[in-house]
């Protein structure tokens, strides 16, 4: 008869939050997914913090392992903003200024005049890429709350829901790929600081596109058949045609969208080298459109490259220079993201009180984008730089 081992104490290595996840370098480490935090051999082999979840197979303290869920209904989400599709073309045709004109302001300006407490605002970028922080970073020094976000960001979601500017926000993802989720987010929903509807990536974007076509939905095979459209405000119906079951997704227009350009003129004429994300879909399905802009270029070097004209001036409201304005994500072909100060980040954002510390010294404690980049450093700007002729 085998005696048996009395059980060792929990350690952090024995929780099932832990997942081996792949690095920049190719190197491996261990990640809590809980807390969106990597860990290190010494955290591993410390005791486990409150939200610690047994393996299946560890004999470490079996009797805190999870009673089994039991299924419960999920209830439909609200739809934050009701699709409009007549009230946005009265709106073009009455209150949007088509004009060629200069439209060359600042962060501080724009925002200003542009995104007010209640709006429903979205700022496109793909993963960290492209992500307009120097508009999202003065959102959050001026305060503007109550507003309602198209969710399928990272920093930007966690830098206004982190100040307690967000209160309904449609989501697809925040993640920070091989880091994990946010933690910020999930403290915020587990808090019920904030309400979520959810979609998938594909619908978000035929969401916007109905919106630019004036239609107050579009169908789609999207979610069909997930949990997703069960959390999703969407609806489904029964095609006449072929007796197939079809999401409808209902129409999205912004009341202002924010996006991060390569190269624009004072006009607003926008091109984008590389991935182009959600930039077409979303710039046309806005009431307002601030763009930021790495370079502003003359208009004839816009026009000999028209093909890559992505959003036309007409569309424009306010354009903003901002070098490094991805910072710390990346702008492809000018410079990479700057992995020491997100894993910097992601540590503090494992506290509400890190979090706190690191708002305040590189939003709240500068006034605007020009002195955030100083505070980075202009050397640590430079080695980011990518080598033009060398790619």
């Amino acid at each position: 008869m085998k005696t048996r081992l009395p059980a060792r104490p929990a350690r952090c290595s024995d929780c099932a939050w832990l997942e081996t996840r792949t690095d920049a370098e190719g190197g491996t480490f261990r990640l809590c997914v809980k807390h969106g935090t990597p860990r290190s051999n010494e955290e591993l082999l410390a005791e486990p913090c409150s939200d610690f979840r047994p393996l299946e197979t560890t004999t470490a303290l079996p009797e805190q392992a999870p009673a089994p869920a039991r299924a419960v209904p999920a209830a439909r989400a609200p739809l934050f903003q009701p699709p409009d599709p007549d009230g946005f073309r009265r709106f073009l045709r009455d209150e949007k200024d088509f004009s060629l004109r200069s439209k060359l302001t600042t962060e501080r300006e724009a925002v200003k005049r542009f995104i007010h407490s209640g709006d429903y605002i979205g700022f496109e970028l793909y993963g960290t890429v492209r992500c307009p922080m120097s508009v999202v970073r003065e959102v959050v020094r001026q305060r503007v709350a109550g507003l309602r976000l198209m969710g399928q960001g990272l920093m930007d979601a966690d830098f206004l829901i982190a100040s307690g500017l967000v209160t309904e926000m449609d989501i697809t993802y925040v993640g920070y790929e091989a880091y994990g989720l946010s933690p910020i987010l999930r403290r915020a929903v587990e808090g019920g600081k904030i309400r979520l509807a959810e979609w998938s990536n594909a619908a978000i974007t035929w969401r916007l596109k109905a919106g630019a076509m004036g239609l107050p939905f579009l169908p789609a095979r999207t979610m069909l058949g997930t949990d997703t459209l069960a959390r999703s405000p969407a609806k489904t119906m029964v095609d006449p045609f072929t007796g197939m079951t079809l999401a409808l997704l209902p129409a999205l227009v912004l009341d202002c969208a924010v996006i991060h350009v390569h190269r624009a003129d004072r006009y607003g004429n926008c091109q984008i080298d590389g991935i182009s994300g959600f930039a077409v879909e979303m710039s046309r399905a806005a009431k307002r459109l601030i763009v930021t802009a790495e370079e502003i270029v003359d208009t004839e070097v816009i026009r000999a490259r028209p093909e890559r004209t992505v959003i036309p001036y007409f569309l424009v409201d306010a354009v903003v220079h901002a070098p490094f304005g991805a910072h710390p994500g990346e702008t492809s072909g000018v410079y990479r993201r700057d992995e020491p100060h997100i894993r910097a980040y992601l540590e503090a954002a494992r506290t509400e009180e890190a979090t706190k510390r690191y708002l305040d010294e590189f939003v709240r404690g500068v006034p605007d984008h020009k002195g955030y980049l100083k505070r980075v450093g202009r050397a640590r700007l430079n080695a980011l730089k990518e080598k033009r002729n060398g790619r």
